[in-house]
């Protein structure tokens, strides 16, 4: 983002970037939350208001990419776990319904992996069944989900939420868009 930015920490809404996933996961019933935070955690811990039970996962090994970050978050989740939702940091506008049609797909047909659709266009956020994530563990560097989902090819399943999918605030440009889009909302 520049000029030292962080890029969790900047203002939508009045409040941090990084708060409105949390609290999409909160309005969808996500009662045991793991944020997995690298860079500035401190600072961006900080500035955030986290549901009660949420825990705080540091990843020190954040520089080496995203599938470290997507590791320590699945390595932190109760052992009971049978699915984690992975939803992302830089996708403020995340729906609270599609966060619950996922989860509610993945109960109703026991998919090993599922993908929130946005008329038909695959996206975030995703849900990864227990099984699936013994491909985690394999993945190096700045990939996530998306290399896994492509070795479950036929055991992923879209569940349809209708809309347009969030989109990544990665560049300054990026988020003037956005902050103009919410403006004009």
């Amino acid at each position: 983002m520049g000029a030292g930015r962080v890029k969790q920490l900047l203002p939508v809404g009045g409040r941090p970037m990084l708060q409105h996933p949390i609290d999409a996961a909160v309005a969808a019933g996500i009662d045991d939350l793991r944020l997995v935070l690298g860079h500035a955690c401190g600072e961006i811990a900080a500035s955030l208001s986290l549901p009660a039970g949420a825990e705080l996962v540091v990843n020190l090994s954040h520089a080496e990419g995203q599938s470290t970050s997507l590791r320590a978050g699945l390595d932190a989740a109760p052992e009971g776990s049978r699915a984690a939702i992975v939803l992302l940091g830089d996708q403020p506008e995340v729906r609270v319904d599609a966060i619950r049609g996922v989860i509610d797909w993945f109960w109703v047909h026991g998919s090993q992996v599922v993908r929130a659709a946005y008329r038909g266009r695959p996206s975030h956020p995703v849900l990864l069944s227990r099984p699936a994530w013994a491909g985690i563990e394999a993945l190096r560097g700045d990939v996530g989900a998306r290399a896994v989902m492509a070795t479950h090819l036929g055991r992923v399943d879209l569940a349809e939420v209708g809309g347009d999918p969030p989109e990544d605030v990665d560049t300054p440009e990026d988020y003037e868009r956005l902050l103009a889009r919410l403006a004009g909302a």
